[in-house]
């Protein structure tokens, strides 16, 4: 190594040093500024959220009061699994369709038959078990794809069904 070499290799090692011991005292101003100056405040509705995500997932019941509580928690359950069904439950196929189905069987995206006759009586004719079948876990065939429940998992098969029934009606007159 020449002189020109350890000269350079000296001033270079200052720099990166001056450097180094900038940013250190940086990084501690701004930790010491944002400590002193930046408070942070818990909203009611984030105590709420960080209490649901550390809340237990299940619960123990036993003896008396807990066959009590358990039916309280089976009747909670089972009114949140009511209120989370896809159009409040309901079994109106004019509704299901006009709020889900429409989107593809008016157009005919994705080869979806729309509501006339010359689409429908070839399906129809197949039975409506077998769609009823299609329209609940799918289909695929050579004309276009049926997603399962129209691409609404919330939907009940009773509700699907009973969206077939309207749909077939509609385009065939039965």
């Amino acid at each position: 190594m020449n002189r020109s070499d350890l000269d350079f290799l000296k001033k270079f090692s200052v720099v990166i040093a001056i450097l180094l011991s900038t940013t250190i005292v940086l990084i501690f101003l701004g930790s010491h500024l944002a400590e002193k100056y930046h408070k942070y405040e818990v909203t009611p509705q984030a105590a709420a959220q960080t209490e649901a995500r550390i809340a237990p997932v299940g619960a123990v019941f036993a003896g008396e009061a807990g066959k009590i509580e358990h039916a309280a928690a089976e009747d909670a359950a089972k009114k949140r699994a009511a209120s989370e069904v896809a159009y409040g439950g309901t079994t109106d196929g004019k509704i299901i369709f006009g709020n889900l189905c429409t989107g593809c069987h008016t157009s005919g995206a994705g080869g979806a038959p729309t509501l006339d006759a010359a689409h429908w009586a070839a399906r129809a004719a197949e039975g409506k078990d077998t769609l009823y079948q299609h329209a609940i876990n799918g289909f695929t065939g050579n004309s276009g794809v049926m997603p399962a429940k129209g691409g609404n998992p919330a939907l009940t098969d009773a509700q699907v069904k009973a969206t077939v029934d309207w749909m077939v009606a509609q385009a065939t007159g039965k």
